[in-house]
């Protein structure tokens, strides 16, 4: 019997479901399509015909897209009343805090254990196995999963026994992403306005005030204007910031910087940058 289960097969779940194959584990996949499976069963994976057959598994990770596809496939879909004794969801989706309260209750419910884990890094950062890994949920949980945190992650940050806490954390570091982006994008047009080479000023920046991923890759991308491939879209970009609003707005709490993202990523999505990177927003900028 397999010892753990991929479901969504997307830019992060196949390497992640690769480099658990790649460690010795029995490896079960689920994809909506089949290409990305076919991939892994020639890999050594094996294939579940349904949901509900990986959730006969002990482990499962799952890597969906949002809030609609998490409830669809797991809270709304009966797969959870038909779930083997003892088993555990990883839920390593960006979701709302509503949607992991949601998830942590129905799964209690039907006596399967609940993990909040959304990552930080992109597909590369997947293929070499080195996410950091935003955990919460009761310790003993995450104490079992752990091992397998070890394969996919190079570090786990256990940040609450409640899964919404994790969410929370993932969706507002990605929220101050998009801040960073829009003020390295204001930033560029100036200096390039002013005949400054915007290169030489990124790598100024990323070598000096700023060092990091998160100003070094955007910011070669934005002076390149470059976005294509896409590691993040604007879509999903507008998706988190919709969620970092949300969670402020939970609180009492305003996001005034969020307020203008939300114009200007709807102004980006409308002029056709839906699929390309969020790094695409600083075309609002004059350049």
């Amino acid at each position: 019997m397999s010892d753990i289960a991929v479901i969504g097969l997307g830019a992060m779940g196949k390497p992640i479901a690769r480099n658990l194959l790649k460690a010795g584990h029995d490896v079960m996949v689920w994809n909506r399509s089949d290409g990305p499976a076919d991939e892994l069963v020639a890999a050594g994976a094996r294939r579940a015909a349904t949901v509900a057959e990986a959730m006969d598994v002990p482990v499962v990770f799952s890597v969906l897209s949002d809030d609609h596809a998490v409830a669809e496939t797991f809270l709304d879909s009966g797969v959870l009343a038909r779930a083997a004794s003892g088993t555990v969801h990883v839920n390593l989706a960006t979701v709302s805090a509503d949607l992991a309260r949601r998830a942590a209750a129905t799964h209690a419910e039907h006596g399967v254990g609940y993990v909040a884990a959304p990552v930080f890094g992109r597909a590369p950062i997947a293929e070499a196995g080195a996410l950091n890994i935003l955990a919460a949920g009761g310790p003993e949980l995450i104490d079992r999963v752990q091992p397998f945190f070890d394969v996919i992650g190079s570090r786990t940050w256990r940040l609450g026994d409640r899964p919404e806490q994790a969410n929370i954390v993932k969706i507002l570091g990605n929220y101050l992403i998009a801040c960073a982006i829009q003020s390295l994008g204001e930033a560029v047009s100036v200096v390039e306005g002013a005949g400054i080479d915007s290169g030489q000023f990124v790598e100024l920046l990323t070598s000096t005030l700023f060092p990091g991923p998160v100003y070094t890759g955007y910011g070669s991308m934005i002076a390149e204007r470059r976005y294509q491939p896409a590691g993040f879209t604007t879509t999903l970009g507008r998706k988190d910031l919709h969620l970092a609003l949300q969670t402020a707005a939970d609180q009492n709490i305003p996001l005034p910087i969020g307020q203008l993202l939300r114009t200007v990523f709807d102004q980006t999505i409308a002029e056709g940058h839906a699929a390309d990177d969020w790094a695409s927003i600083v075309e609002q900028q004059p350049r």
